[in-house]
């Protein structure tokens, strides 16, 4: 049994039931909308966000089980990412998505912003036609970071002049925010406990930020696809490593560096120079510190709950985050 499968385990259920119900919750009287939204159904990823709002729930819940308004966050989740990603593949010019053709390659851009912008629109009216907006307050907040911590990230690339701070900032924001409010979510489907709600968004925060850490690393190491690819450096975004390894050379080399991702981002042999450069200086060693500090501070989290498979499953998936190879 591969690892997914394994973490999914206690909520297999769950997940079966959520899937059709996800179906539900975009259907439309417009018959191409149907057409996308079934494409995207379709070509699902790993589902780890209502993964984490299920094991959540279930690790709290008194009687282990969940109810609608789990399912309802759950949904919710799933259509505002989804329209993230959607509206993504348009502003990165993305032809692809997990191995498929995204919507804005099939259908163009004017359709793909649309369909974006009705998926949106359906998570927040599930939320309020259910009078869930405890449940819509979290999502809302989660937007408008993942909004924030884009501009950010575009305003830093200009200059490449970010400080760790600022990185850790943008990642908190772009990646971390949305994992932080499925936990929320998950909580706050069967708890009033505000107590509890914080620590798990905190816990979601936390395995957010080792997740993009870990993303960071594989543009510099050989386990996703065999060799390192150098695209963050081809697309001039800072990374921890990066970062790190501009803080500790001198100042010829920071020179040499900036003018290389600046100007010669595009020269392979370059490329290949700048990731060797990154390594030689620890970049990558004091990334995995990093990555390694956040992972452990989410598993101390989870100390205070009693044993339950799912509290081993979202130990595993705690895990994942960090071994995973793609």
């Amino acid at each position: 049994m591969n690892i997914t499968s394994q973490i999914k385990q206690p909520i297999r259920d769950e997940m079966e039931l959520f899937e059709k119900k996800f179906y539900e919750s975009m259907s439309s009287k417009v018959a191409l909308l149907n057409r996308i939204t079934y494409y995207i159904v379709n070509r699902k990823g790993k589902q780890m966000r209502p993964m984490f709002v299920f094991l959540v729930a279930k690790m709290l819940s008194e009687n282990n089980q969940v109810n609608e308004r789990t399912y309802r966050g759950a949904s919710v989740i799933e259509l505002i990412h989804t329209a993230t990603l959607v509206h993504d593949d348009v502003v990165d010019d993305s032809n692809r998505r997990r191995g498929f053709f995204s919507i804005n390659a099939l259908w163009k851009n004017k359709i793909a912003v649309l369909v974006g912008d009705y998926l949106l629109s359906k998570g927040l009216l599930l939320s309020i036609d259910n009078g869930d907006f405890d449940l819509l307050r979290i999502i809302s907040v989660a937007v408008r970071e993942m909004s924030e911590g884009e501009l950010l990230q575009i305003e830093k690339a200009r200059r490449l002049d970010i400080i760790e701070e600022v990185y850790f900032e943008i990642i908190r924001k772009k990646t971390a925010t949305l994992i932080a409010s499925c936990c929320a979510l998950g909580a706050k489907s069967v708890s009033d406990d505000e107590v509890i709600v914080e620590k798990m968004r905190l816990f979601g925060e936390l395995i957010g930020m080792a997740f993009q850490i870990k993303d960071d690393l594989f543009d510099y190491t050989d386990d996703a696809i065999g060799k390192p690819t150098g695209i963050d450096i081809k697309e001039q975004k800072m990374t921890l490593p990066l970062i790190y390894a501009l803080n500790n050379c001198s100042s010829k080399e920071k020179s040499w560096c900036i003018n290389s991702i600046k100007n010669h981002n595009k020269d392979k042999k370059r490329v290949k120079e700048v990731i060797q450069f990154v390594k030689d200086k620890n970049g990558l060693i004091y990334a995995e510190e990093k990555m390694i500090e956040f992972q452990q501070k989410a598993i101390e989290l989870l100390q205070d709950f009693p044993h339950s498979p799912f509290k081993d499953s979202l130990t595993l998936m705690v895990n994942y985050v960090i071994d995973r190879k793609k």
